[in-house]
């Protein structure tokens, strides 16, 4: 009878390492997961210069606009978290729409090979991007879950995990607030 409470004590201990082990698989995953969407990033860092370079060539004079890219590219290089990381995105995205309208007034570039190749490249690479941060956001909602379930959340606390964060691209111009007028001249 003396070894009921020891096989008791085993399968809690077992219970206690397997529910640990699971939380570190998920972390592990998701800093993987993480490092993935930064290598597509720093691809997609490294293709603007040339991307500015080409459109440099064509339409020299819009200074403004590829200052524009280049300090966005460089704080989206130097954004660290999910949520910094965003936002920086965000304004990179923007600031290449304004690139690529620039673009669209000179036909001539539009049918300049390295252009196309550089914009099929940055569309590829888009989309690695939005692959790596779905996967990611599944990680860390896997992650998040597990924290938050009973009884891993009881081990999740004493070992100290930290809730993930997901990373949301979203275009800065849907977060602006929309307009409205009730205006009588415009009726």
């Amino acid at each position: 009878m003396a070894w009921i409470p020891l096989i008791l004590l085993a399968g809690l201990v077992l219970l206690v390492i397997g529910m640990y082990n699971s939380l570190i698989r998920l972390k592990v995953q998701s800093e993987n997961a993480w490092a993935d969407i930064d290598v597509q990033l720093k691809r997609r860092y490294d293709l603007i210069p040339n991307l500015v370079e080409t459109v440099k060539g064509y339409a020299g004079h819009e200074k403004q606009t590829f200052e524009a890219v280049i300090t966005a590219r460089n704080r989206a290089m130097a954004a660290t978290t999910p949520s910094t990381k965003a936002e920086a995105e965000g304004l990179l995205a923007q600031s290449l729409k304004s690139l690529f309208a620039l673009a669209e007034a000179y036909p001539q570039l539009r049918a300049v090979e390295s252009f196309t190749q550089l914009q099929g490249s940055l569309n590829q690479i888009e989309e690695a991007v939005q692959n790596a941060r779905r996967y990611y956001n599944a990680v860390v909602r896997d992650l998040n879950t597990k924290i938050q379930e009973f009884p891993s959340n009881l081990i999740a606390g004493f070992f100290s995990f930290k809730q993930g964060e997901f990373f949301e691209l979203v275009d800065m111009t849907e977060r602006a607030v929309p307009k409205v007028s009730f205006d009588q001249a415009s009726r």
